[in-house]
Order: C-alpha cells, then sequence, then structure tokens
C-alpha cells in the first residue's frame, strides 16, 4: 500500500546549532511549522515550464545565473522569480523496501533510519526544501511508513494529511504518477523530484534556477565521477551545450569508455576535469509542471523513465547514497572525520532540522571519549569510545541492562540499532572476518563485515559474534 503525506510550511526560524550523533536514534534545531496535507568500544563502530530567462532583484544587484550547471555556493545569490516557495512542489520519494539496507528496515522505511545521532534521512531533503524556500512538499512512502509519519507530524509541528492508495508502485516514475490528479492541483511551474535516502547539502533555489535559465524541460542533478566508482552508477553523456544525449546503467569496459564527457562543459576546472571524466545521475530532478503531467498522463509508461530531453546541473559537493548497510555506516563515521567531516551537520547558513526531544545533556563519568558524537540523553559511564556515533538516549555502563550495553564488552565495526541490549563481557567483533550471514533469530546480520544487532533484540552477556 502506498502512502503520501503533504506539507506546506509558511515560514521557519532557527536556534543555534550545537552537538550531534547516532546509535539508533537523533541532535536539534526547531524546525519550521509545517503543515502536513569498564566497557570498551573501540575501531569503527555506528551505535545504535519550462519557463523564460529572467532578471531578479531585491534590493540587491540583478543577477543571472550561467545556463552552464554549477556546483553550489554558499556565496551565491539566487533569486527566483516567481518565488520557489510559491512556483515548486517538493516531491521525496521514500524509496522501495529497502532489502540492502535490512535489518536497519526491518521496522521502518527507508527515510525513517536513524543518521548521526539525532537525526533521521528524511530530515535531509527537508531541510534542504525549506532551506531552499521550497516549503509545499508531498512525502510518498509505500512500506513501513508508520514511524516515518510519526517523524514528519513531530519535528515539523505539522498538520499531517495523508493518502492511501491500494497496490504498489513500480519505479519513480510510476510512484508519481500514482499521485499526478493530487500534484496537479497546485499551482506551481516546475515539481522539485528527490530521493528520501541520500546524504547532502544541495541549493534547490541555484538547481531550480538555472533549469528556468537553460529553458530546460527536465533538469537533472548530475554528480563528477572518476573511473573508479563511475561502473556502481547510472552515467550520462552530455552535448556541448550539456543537453542529456545517453544514459547507461553502470557500464563496464568499452561503454564505460563510451561514456567520458568533458565535464568543463558543466563548470569544472580542467584539472577537476580529468579527474572526474564521467558524470552520474543523483536521481535528483527538476520537471517543468506541464512536461510531466504530459509524460506521465499520456505517455505513460513508454516514458516510464522521464524521456530523454533533458539537461545536466552539475553538483560537485558531497553526496552519498545510503542504500546499503556499508554506505549507512561509513556515512555516519564520516561525521567524526578531523579535521573536517564528509558531511556536517554545524552549518549554520544550512542547518539541519529535526524532531525536538528535550532531552537533558548526555552525562559521561569516568569515561574517556575521541573523536566521536554522542547524542543528546546519553549516560555513559566507566568506558572507552572512540571514533563512534553513539545515538540519543543510549546507556553504556557496567549493571543490569536493561537497555544499553553492559560491562566488559568490546565493540567494533558495528551497528546496535534502537532498543537493542547487550550483556555483560560480549564481544563483537567479528573475529572471523565474516563478510555475509543472516542470523536474524541470534539477534544480527553481517552484511560487508559490518555486524548489525537488530532493533529491540537481546545480545545476552559472554556472546561472541
Amino acid at each position: 500500500m502506498a502512502t503520501v503525506g503533504a506539507f506546506n510550511p509558511p515560514h521557519f526560524f532557527s536556534s543555534s546549532s550545537s552537538g550531534a550523533a547516532i546509535v539508533a536514534d537523533r541532535r536539534y534545531l526547531h524546525a519550521p511549522s509545517l503543515s502536513f496535507s569498564s566497557s570498551h568500544l573501540s575501531g569503527d563502530k555506528i551505535f545504535s515550464a519550462s519557463s523564460v530567462r529572467r532578471r531578479c532583484s531585491r534590493g540587491r544587484a540583478s543577477v543571472i545565473v550561467s545556463p552552464k550547471a554549477v556546483s553550489d555556493s554558499k556565496n551565491s545569490q539566487t533569486c527566483l522569480d516567481p518565488d520557489a516557495s510559491q512556483s515548486v512542489l517538493g516531491i521525496i520519494l521514500g524509496g522501495g523496501a529497502g532489502t540492502r539496507l535490512y535489518p536497519l528496515t526491518k521496522k521502518r522505511a527507508k527515510p525513517a533510519v536513524p543518521l548521526g545521532a539525532n537525526y533521521r534521512l528524511i530530515d535531509i531533503p527537508v531541510s534542504n526544501c525549506l532551506n531552499s524556500n521550497v516549503s509545499k512538499i508531498y512525502v510518498l512512502t509505500q512500506f513501513n511508513s508508520a514511524s516515518l509519519n510519526r517523524h514528519l507530524s513531530r519535528a515539523y509541528a505539522s498538520n499531517m494529511g495523508g493518502y492511501k492508495n491500494e497496490g504498489f508502485v513500480e519505479g519513480t516514475a510510476d510512484a508519481v504518477r500514482q499521485y499526478l490528479w493530487l500534484f496537479e492541483e497546485h499551482n506551481v511551474l516546475e515539481f522539485l523530484i528527490l530521493a528520501g535516502d541520500h546524504l547532502y547539502r544541495m541549493d534547490y533555489e541555484r538547481f531550480i534556477q538555472a533549469h528556468r535559465e537553460t529553458d530546460a524541460d527536465i533538469t537533472v542533478a548530475a554528480l563528477p565521477m572518476d573511473e573508479k566508482r563511475a561502473t556502481a552508477f547510472g552515467l550520462m553523456k552530455i552535448d556541448e551545450e550539456g543537453r542529456i544525449i545517453e544514459f547507461a546503467e553502470k557500464p563496464k569496459g568499452e561503454q564505460l569508455k563510451a561514456m567520458k564527457v568533458d565535464t568543463t562543459i558543466l563548470g569544472l576546472d580542467e584539472e577537476r576535469a580529468k579527474e572526474m571524466p564521467y558524470i552520474a545521475s543523483m536521481g535528483i530532478y527538476v520537471i517543468s509542471k506541464d512536461v510531466m503531467l504530459n509524460l506521465l498522463r499520456d505517455k505513460f509508461p513508454a516514458a516510464n523513465d522521464f524521456g530523454s530531453e533533458v539537461q545536466a546541473y552539475l553538483y560537485d559537493g558531497y553526496w552519498e547514497d545510503i542504500g546499503t548497510i556499508e554506505a549507512f555506516y561509513n556515512a555516519n563515521l564520516g561525521i567524526t572525520k578531523k579535521p573536517v567531516p564528509d558531511f556536517s551537520f554545524y552549518d549554520r547558513s544550512s542547518p539541519i532540522y529535526t524532531q525536538p526531544r528535550y532531552l537533558p545533556p548526555s552525562k559521561m563519568l569516568d569515561a574517556d571519549v575521541t573523536d566521536s558524537v554522542i547524542g543528546e540523553g546519553c549516560m555513559i559511564k566507566n568506558c572507552k569510545i572512540h571514533h563512534s556515533v553513539v545515538g540519543l538516549r543510549s546507556c553504556i555502563a557496567e549493571g543490569s541492562v536493561p537497555i544499553g550495553i553492559g560491562k566488559n564488552t568490546h565493540i567494533k565495526r558495528a551497528i546496535i540499532d534502537k532498543n537493542a541490549r547487550i550483556g555483560n563481557d560480549v564481544k563483537i567483533i567479528n573475529s572471523d572476518n565474516v563478510q555475509e550471514a543472516a542470523r536474524e533469530t541470534d539477534g544480527y546480520f553481517i552484511k560487508s563485515g559490518i555486524v548489525t544487532v537488530i532493533k529491540d533484540v537481546l545480545i545476552p552477556s559472554g556472546t561472541i559474534i
């Protein structure tokens, strides 16, 4: 059963940023008000349309964005006319069953998977929308959507509205098509199609303005790629105007070489262009409303991939598809990197919002914590934590373990999901270097060598994994 929730935030305020972290629960900024129609932890671990060009000014110098797709810049000035809050509808896709992220998706939708100790994945595209003045947003989900809907309602002070559609969807285009009757009611110029399981910070206003500047029907966000990573993505080929003329899904060998492009066309300097001769689709689109209605109402399913007349927009920042356990693990630990993390939750100019829980500060007694992120409301006593992300309300201490991690326990390269209980004298270290194992009855899975302890399970004292 597919469901859709909608929200329409009129305005928002923010508080100063501080603290962030993970176990399987989240840091907070107050989000805009929306209306929705001796334990030892070492090593790497995570706990739980088309439009004419316009010159615009609002009490400042007039700005025209180059037709070339440009990297996002915090110092850039963007002036959309009409304003994005009035002319753009955001559509966030909740994705499928999330089998590659299992068991994290056993009881939750992919966008509801915890991130960075205090957040959920859905907070990323929603925050990007709010920071980009896109205030009309729909979230489409199909699997285990209860916790996601609850989070959206609580995080964004929304008056949640929902719609149900019996049956299942087949791909991105079909997911949008099934709710076309709902989207077309909005008086907007473009639809902004987003994924609910990506980690990145992007100014969608620049993206939308590039779409309008080039008079495009469809614009696809493109990520520059080197040859090593390129084989894992859908690649695009462009002409001298940045128009996409060919697409290849995870090409290899000669087909890969044939997909090389001159990425200076999209704004990369010559040195970077030599290092990154490929561009990959990020699965993020701006589509003119009339074009999408035509494609999905009149030409579906022949136009199941949104057609071919599209423009590329270069995004040259950090971006990660959190589609696998390994990607989830690496993305979370990336926020502990020093001196500069892969992704920062401390950017005041583009904050990431989430649900305010009003928890007390985390308390650490006789603890040695280095290069780690600790969520709110944690109790950490007489333990060592290194290069880890500890989620909110976590208890790491000796003694009885109603919920938390007991004494003399060693955890390395693992994910401990929400409300899991780890007894005393437990070793979760994968000493045999097992790469894949499904031990659901024992309370854990191993994928890419990473142990994931399932939500709500008990790992008895003395267990060795």
